[in-house]
């Protein structure tokens, strides 16, 4: 073995026994709670959802049951410990649905109330849970107060829709009331798979296997390339250099590519497809832009030479497809190939500069 080899092994070891700080997590809501929850006035104007039930083992995953710390926060912390996990970034997993309602205030009600109970939920540790508040978008002066509403009650960033509705395009002015606020306030807007209107709003034939892989893949991914093209390309970084975004659970291997190829027809066609940028959209995505991943070996191979600086580690716990209870060893397979400074970053820096709230100690 080589002695660059021994030393990059002796680093792995140095940060995995280091802090780690998931920068998506989610809890897991009763599938009662809104039914219980919002007063009678709105009955039956949000989602059903069925009880809580054992999963298929998934083949890249390690749960295939329920943890009770997506419900309870006492657990959670020694779930967390088990894992050697220091502290989380928080989302919904039921209220990833309700992005795609269309009944705007029986959804600002039912975003409220979650996001109470988010809030006492990380205030049994509130120096290692940290939520990410729901934000309606339809009357987006609403957005504009939850958003200031969350941020005195600890909350460190908002979640809008990922695939807005048609009505309302991330190209059009309506949300920059909320992008003002969230630049002024501090607060990244974060953009969740399984948001808004895509494929996770209309279903998929779940019998046919090739349209359940579609949406597993392609359709996720247009979904959040056709909305980061959307913010980019229509100025809103431009206009807003303070704004931070977060794309959350789309992994990170197809970024480069991607923001490559903005950039060359960028360039090629300046002059004749003009949009409001000042500078190439791989220079907006560096300064203003982060994203999670967690089962990504193609991503986490490209780290090495892009995104160091913008992208976050994270477990997704407690969903089937988390890394819980061996991150550790899966931090080793993937990205022990770094050295300790990238890697501190990945699973802490990068976290920490985003959300100064979250210091993991």
């Amino acid at each position: 073995m080589s002695t660059t080899q021994q030393e990059l092994e002796t680093s792995t070891a140095n940060i995995t026994d280091g802090l780690l700080i998931s920068a998506d997590s989610h809890v897991t809501e009763d599938h009662e709670f809104w039914k219980k929850g919002l007063p009678a006035t709105l009955a039956g104007r949000t989602p059903e959802f069925q009880p809580r039930r054992e999963m298929a083992a998934h083949s890249q995953g390690t749960l295939n049951k329920p943890r009770p710390g997506g419900f309870d926060p006492a657990e959670r912390i020694r779930e967390m410990t088990e894992d050697g996990v220091s502290a989380e970034v928080l989302y919904p997993t039921l209220g990833l649905k309700l992005f795609s309602m269309e009944d705007a205030e029986a959804q600002e009600a039912a975003f409220e109330l979650y996001n109470d109970w988010l809030m006492g939920y990380c205030s049994v540790a509130a120096d290692r849970l940290f939520g990410i508040a729901c934000l309606p978008t339809y009357n987006i002066k609403n957005a504009v107060r939850e958003l200031e509403r969350c941020k005195q009650g600890g909350m460190i960033g908002g979640l809008v829709w990922q695939v807005p509705h048609p009505d309302l395009p991330f190209t059009s002015d309506h949300y920059d009331p909320l992008w003002e606020a969230a630049q002024s306030l501090d607060m990244p807007i974060n953009l969740h798979i399984l948001t808004g209107f895509d494929y996770s709003a209309v279903g998929l034939d779940r019998g046919s296997p090739i349209e359940a892989h579609r949406g597993s893949v392609n359709l996720k991914l247009l979904g959040i390339t056709n909305s980061l093209m959307d913010i980019i390309f229509s100025g809103v970084l431009e206009r807003f250099p303070r704004l931070q975004l977060v794309i959350v659970e789309s992994e990170i291997g197809w970024m480069p590519f991607v923001l490559q190829q903005w950039d060359y027809y960028f360039k090629r066609f300046r002059t004749d497809r003009p949009v409001p940028l000042e500078a190439l959209p791989s220079e907006y995505f560096e300064r203003q832009v982060h994203a999670t991943f967690f089962h990504d070996a193609v991503g986490g191979q490209l780290l090495s030479w892009w995104g160091a600086d913008n992208c976050m580690w994270s477990t997704d716990y407690p969903h089937p497809n988390s890394s819980w209870p061996h991150s550790r060893e899966l931090l080793e397979q993937n990205l022990g190939h770094l050295p300790m400074d990238t890697l501190r970053k990945l699973v802490r820096e990068n976290v920490q500069r985003l959300y100064p709230a979250v210091a993991g100690g």
